[in-house]
Order: C-alpha cells, then sequence, then structure tokens
C-alpha cells in the first residue's frame, strides 16, 4: 500500500469516527473499565472497522489488538482527550500512526472538534491542514510557552505553561509552533497510542522528542510507558530535560 493509500485510508477512519461521535447523546462514562467513556467506544468501533478492512492490524488503546500477524499496524486512540470531550472542551483527537518494520510510516491526528487535522509521512515532511509546519526558534527555557501533562511539584523555570490534556493534540502544537515545549510531568508515562500520531508529525517538522529514561519510543507494546519531552530547539531541549530530571527518577520500567 502507498503512503498516499495509508493516508486515505486513515481520512476515512477519522471521518467514521467524526460521524459516530455526532450521533452521540451520552459522552459520560461507559462503567466499562475505569475512564472509559461512551465517546471512546463508539469511535473505536468505527475506527477499527475501517483500518481492518483496508488490510491494516490495529493496536487499540480500547479493544487491544486486531489481526496482529499483518505487516503494517495502526496504532490506535480512538479519542485520544475524552475527559475534555466528556465536558466539551474541544481538545481532542483522533490519532492513528501506521508502524511497519522500520517504525512509524504514516500518522494522522485530527482535532474531532475543530476539524483540524496534521498528518506526516515518513521522510516526506508534516502539514496542518494541507499547509506544511514548523515549530518556534525558541531557545530560552524562561521564556518559553510549554504544555504539560500532570503537575510537576515545582515551578521548572519555564516562562508559561499550559496543561490542556490530550498528549497527540499537545505534541502537536509543539510541531506547529503553538508550544515551544511539552513534557510528562508523572511517573508513570503515557502508552504508544497516546503519542506516538505526535511523535512522527514532531519529526517530520523537526522537533526533538524523547523518552526521559532514553528508551526507544517506537513501540507499540500495550503495557509499554514512555515518559515525553519535546522541544521546538535542541538548546531547549536540553534545558527542558534537565529541569524535568531535577524533579525526581521517573519510573524505571520497560
Amino acid at each position: 500500500m502507498t503512503d498516499d493509500a495509508l493516508l486515505a485510508v486513515l481520512a476515512q477512519a477519522v471521518g467514521e469516527v467524526r460521524s459516530a461521535l455526532a450521533d452521540l447523546s451520552d459522552w459520560g462514562l461507559a462503567d466499562t473499565r475505569p475512564g472509559q467513556y461512551r465517546s471512546d467506544l463508539v469511535a473505536d468501533a468505527a475506527a477499527v472497522a475501517v483500518l481492518v478492512d483496508a488490510g491494516l492490524g490495529v493496536v487499540s488503546e480500547e479493544s487491544g489488538f486486531h489481526f496482529p500477524d499483518r505487516e503494517l499496524q495502526a496504532v490506535l486512540d480512538p479519542v485520544d482527550g475524552s475527559t475534555n470531550a466528556s465536558h466539551g472542551l474541544p481538545w481532542f483527537a483522533t490519532s492513528i500512526a501506521v508502524m511497519d518494520e522500520a517504525g512509524i510510516r504514516v500518522a494522522m491526528v485530527a482535532n474531532q472538534a475543530t476539524y483540524e487535522c496534521f498528518q506526516a509521512v515518513r521522510g516526506a515532511g508534516t502539514t496542518l491542514n494541507g499547509r506544511p509546519i514548523a515549530p518556534t526558534p525558541c531557545e530560552s527555557l524562561s521564556q518559553a510557552v510549554v504544555g504539560m501533562s500532570g503537575w510537576p511539584r515545582r515551578h521548572l523555570g519555564w516562562g508559561q505553561f499550559r496543561a490542556y490534556g490530550a498528549v497527540a493534540l499537545d505534541l502537536c502544537a509543539v510541531a506547529c509552533g503553538r508550544f515551544d515545549g511539552y513534557f510528562d510531568a508523572g511517573s508513570a508515562g503515557h502508552a504508544p497510542w497516546d503519542y506516538l500520531g505526535g511523535l512522527l508529525i514532531c519529526q517530520e517538522a523537526g522537533v526533538p522528542v524523547v523518552d526521559l529514561n532514553g528508551r526507544n519510543l517506537a513501540t507499540a507494546g500495550l503495557h509499554d510507558r514512555r515518559v515525553l519531552v519535546a522541544a521546538a530547539t535542541p538548546t531547549l531541549m536540553g534545558d527542558l530535560l534537565t529541569a524535568r530530571r531535577s524533579m525526581i527518577d521517573p519510573d524505571p520500567g520497560r
């Protein structure tokens, strides 16, 4: 399957999720597992059906593995930021990253509230609604607007901070210059479906992204977790990493 064909499949999946959410009357908790919303379930069913029918395997936050033996695996978060969605906050997205044996091949992160769509192809750049994007030139942490997940025990020297609650979109915000950096203030880390889509978009925009423990980010294990740090420039990355490491040692898990 060509890159363009893959992107077309991802766009179809995003569209089916949008249609499913448009018909949803109750966006509350699903009473299934902790933190799972009705929006997660209907979005998952809509996206998985498209991806599987197109011949992809799927690793989904909501429903696990589908056809894990297929050559291309779509790592899916049907609604990244489902708590935001349940409260009517317009910062939630469908995030899909397709992986092959070399890593992340294509990715799409679509804000389902604003219809903004980020997409990237490995080695071919990244766009927002079809237009190329780029990060800021910020090199000073004291002047940076930094997105974060969780809450650090103390101020780490940033100029300003935002905590919007959707990792894939937060990473995309660094890629397109809305944030200067991003870091995970918690020790538990995030799962691959949370960040892989945003990761490729950052990488193709020239934004460094690392795990605080130096672990490989291009993983799709159900139990893998990573503590993310992203920055618009290498200089800012150095300062943000130093600041984040000054808190506590991260969870040494896989």
